[in-house]
């Protein structure tokens, strides 16, 4: 019985060394994930650069399998999506929504952390004939999660655009258009009656872009402006120092005006394109770096709008990756953050501001070997960490850039950094046992180049790391045998001596 216990003690230390996403605080930043690129990341290299940037929330636009796989254990939180042109179906059919939900959502959940479900996107502007059945469509699937117990830890919405709202400025004269009442109000309803939220894309962007001079471009960038520059609201004499919280607040009154003043509003998409043809200038590095830094302290600094000031609104950045083979103008293929490679399009002035997205290479860490370790004690963590750590291990395998110098040190200090990086830099991630430690010297050297080096580029991912297929035993798809075989062994038997000692 004593070993059966002792083999329980020491595997329950090892899964409790697993690093956890931290519990939310309120208002957070998330990003969407569009697929249309030449070379799409597989879903596991996606989800290694959101746990390198510690993005702990993201949007699908649809319910790829193969991401919802990836994503399971991590704790990141998703919205997955029915796309537009499934809508048709779902809205006229109980048993097609309730199939959609049993193997998009079911056959995914609790593992992976599924928190919405989006129910097509701009319907009401982009697909005009199925807007009659779009609240059935809402409604068939919300059954759906019902019947299996879920509807109240999985919210259903749709996505609307601001262009919907008419006369949005001043804020307090906005009301949605009346034409799309008979679909508007019962959508509302619904919302307030299962504690939903109304999901809208906010684009200042366009707006500055279609206002011909009239809205300044400090205004829609978040810039400081001086108060005799804010625009000032003359029912309320409320100021307004960027475009964004105004059109928020215009969505407050907007809902408002149709007697709903309960809902909260999620903002599903905001960005700023870094590229555009001649005719859209403002379309730059600089101007849509200034727009996400300032859109993510905004919110993250929880500061709300003028309406609802200390309520901030939860927003989800448009998007992760440029979508090269995107349809449309140049600025539409060039919204992303970061390019297909895991380069980022552009460093994002976040100083002070969380970590979340903080993806420049200031005071990078490390993760390697505590000075003094007992190499038994590393030669078990190493094993590990090449085995049910699912880290790619073949750079530190003989003939390759990272084999020597040939020593547990060595190649210790590869694994624990890569593992380190892997789960976005958790401090609880460089741990092993004891034996690991944080440090802030770069142990890249020569060819072998570390994850997160200065050097390689990639803010958190390595040209050494290959991020592991769903259904992969290590990183790079082939189990390693060379340290998983003996390890497994290994670091249960080291750490069944430990816990026998604590005993």
């Amino acid at each position: 019985m004593a070993p059966l216990l002792l083999l329980s003690l020491s595997l329950l230390v090892l899964a409790s060394a697993s690093p956890s996403p931290p519990a939310d605080e309120g208002s957070y930043i998330g990003v969407n994930i569009g697929t249309d690129l030449s070379d799409m990341p597989h879903p596991t290299q996606v989800v290694a650069l959101l746990k390198a940037q510690q993005i702990r929330h993201i949007r699908l636009y649809d319910a790829d399998p193969g991401m919802l796989i990836a994503l399971a254990n991590t704790g990141i939180k998703v919205i997955i999506s029915i796309p537009n042109d499934q809508l048709l179906g779902i809205g006229q059919s109980n048993s097609t929504a309730a199939n959609w939900v049993k193997r998009n959502v079911i056959a995914h959940y609790p593992a992976t952390t599924i928190t919405a479900i989006s129910v097509g996107s701009e319907v009401l502007t982009s697909l005009s004939n199925a807007a009659p059945v779009l609240v059935s469509a809402i409604k068939n699937v919300h059954a759906a999660l019902l019947s299996s117990n879920l509807d109240r830890l999985i919210k259903v919405s749709t996505p609307l655009s601001t262009s919907l709202i008419l006369d949005p400025f001043p804020p307090s004269q906005a009301f949605f258009n009346r034409s799309l009442n008979s679909v508007i109000v019962p959508l509302l309803s619904f919302l307030q009656s299962t504690n939903s939220y109304l999901m809208m894309n906010v684009y200042p962007y366009y707006d500055y872009m279609q206002s011909n001079g009239v809205i300044p471009l400090d205004y829609a960038l978040f810039k400081p402006i001086p108060p005799n520059k804010e625009a000032v609201d003359a029912n309320t004499l409320v100021r307004y120092s960027n475009a964004f919280d105004a059109m928020v607040d215009a969505t407050y009154f907007a809902m408002a005006y149709l007697n709903f003043t309960n809902i909260p509003v999620l903002v599903t998409e905001s960005g700023w394109p870094s590229k555009g043809e001649t005719n859209e200038p403002d379309a730059t590095l600089d101007n849509a770096n200034t727009y996400n830094s300032n859109l993510i302290r905004h919110v993250l600094n929880k500061t709300g709008t003028p309406k609802r000031p200390g309520i901030a609104v939860s927003t989800y950045i448009y998007e992760l990756y440029n979508e090269d083979t995107k349809a449309g103008s140049l600025s539409e293929k060039n919204w992303g953050l970061f390019n297909a490679n895991g380069d980022p399009v552009y460093v994002l002035r976040l100083t002070n501001s969380g970590s979340v997205l903080a993806n420049d290479t200031t005071n990078q860490t490390y993760c390697t070997a505590r000075e003094g370790a007992d190499p038994k004690m590393l030669q078990a963590a190493l094993d590990w960490a090449c085995g049910p750590g699912k880290i790619d291990c073949s750079p530190i395998k003989q003939g390759e850039a990272c084999y020597e110098p040939d020593n547990v040190i060595a190649h210790a200090n590869y694994a624990f950094d890569t593992y380190y990086h892997q789960t976005g830099n958790n401090p609880d991630a460089c741990n092993f046992n004891g034996v690991a430690s944080i440090t802030t010297t770069d142990p890249s050297h020569g060819t072998c180049v570390f994850a997160g080096s200065r050097g390689n580029g990639r803010n958190g991912t390595s040209v050494n790391i290959t991020a592991p297929s769903a259904n992969s035993t290590t990183s790079s798809g082939i189990r390693s045998d060379l340290y998983y075989s003996r390890g497994i062994w290994s670091i249960l038997t080291v750490m069944i001596l430990n816990v026998a000692n604590l005993l």
